[in-house]
């Protein structure tokens, strides 16, 4: 999760830049309210100290192929978030995913060869600027609040990653994690919109983990982020009766569409 090459930015990302107390002295932080480029997103890294809030209005999926995910799912198909209005804002009183209340901020190594982590940031954004009455990202050359707080937020969205790692081993190495699929019939529909390309926990491979497992991860808590996670994939029939109703379902004939597939999702999320 800590690493943040240019050549291979989280999504979100366009830029990446050092936040400096010599380049960026008079810099403010001017929040926005809306970050339009969130409404062409259909699905948001989560962490597991996230599944718990987020299942509540979100189906929380898993990447497929190596080194999977946790995505909070906002929409069925690429490019469409019904969680979000067309400037980005989001619509009613839904959990945000640290990821987005974590942007433009981001640890990163600066050198490959570095353990070191430094506070980076997204110029590209406009949340940071050196113009505007928002707070000052540093006084008198050291560090703000503001900047403190920020630094605090990421390190303990790097500490979430490093357990949603753990997590995503031990449902690796217990063979708990298997291809989704959703198969939707609407009324009158010919044929079923079927969802593929993402990939959840079993629930009979659970039932028959022998008990000296099953009893650690009751007691290492990831029993019950398991259960926050399968208990969230009711919501992709609520997201499909969503876009339905806004008329945002695919013109072409019902077939595998993929609401998973989300290009360097996993950027910025999965421990390197």
């Amino acid at each position: 999760m800590a690493s943040a090459a240019q050549n291979a930015l989280p999504v979100l990302y366009v830029e990446l830049e050092p936040l400096s107390s010599t380049n960026h002295a008079g810099h403010r932080l001017n929040p926005k309210d809306a970050l339009q480029a969130v409404a062409s997103l259909h699905a948001v890294p989560l962490t597991v100290d996230e599944f718990v809030l987020a299942q509540r209005d979100y189906p929380i999926i898993f990447t497929s192929g190596p080194n999977p995910v946790p995505l909070a799912l906002m929409g069925l198909h690429e490019g469409m978030n019904l969680f979000v209005d067309a400037e980005g804002r989001f619509r009613g009183e839904s959990y945000i995913p640290a990821y987005l209340r974590r942007y433009p901020f981001l640890l990163a190594r600066l050198r490959p060869d570095s353990e070191e982590l430094s506070l980076c940031f997204d110029p590209s954004s406009g949340i940071i600027s050196a113009e505007g009455e928002g707070d000052p990202l540093f006084s008198e050359g050291q560090p703000s609040e503001t900047t403190k707080a920020i630094l605090n937020f990421c390190e303990q969205f790097e500490q979430s990653g490093a357990r949603t790692a753990a997590l995503i081993a031990d449902l690796d190495k217990n063979g708990l994690l298997i291809d989704g699929e959703v198969s939707i019939q609407p009324e009158g529909a010919d044929k079923p919109f079927v969802y593929r390309g993402f990939r959840m926990v079993a629930e009979d491979k659970l039932r028959e983990l022998r008990g000296d497992v099953s009893r650690k991860m009751i007691q290492s808590g990831a029993m019950g982020l398991i259960y926050a996670h399968l208990f969230s994939l009711s919501l992709i029939r609520d997201l499909f009766t969503r876009q339905m109703a806004e008329g945002n379902l695919p013109p072409s004939t019902p077939a595998g569409d993929a609401p998973a597939s989300v290009e360097g999702a996993d950027q910025g999320v999965a421990n390197d």
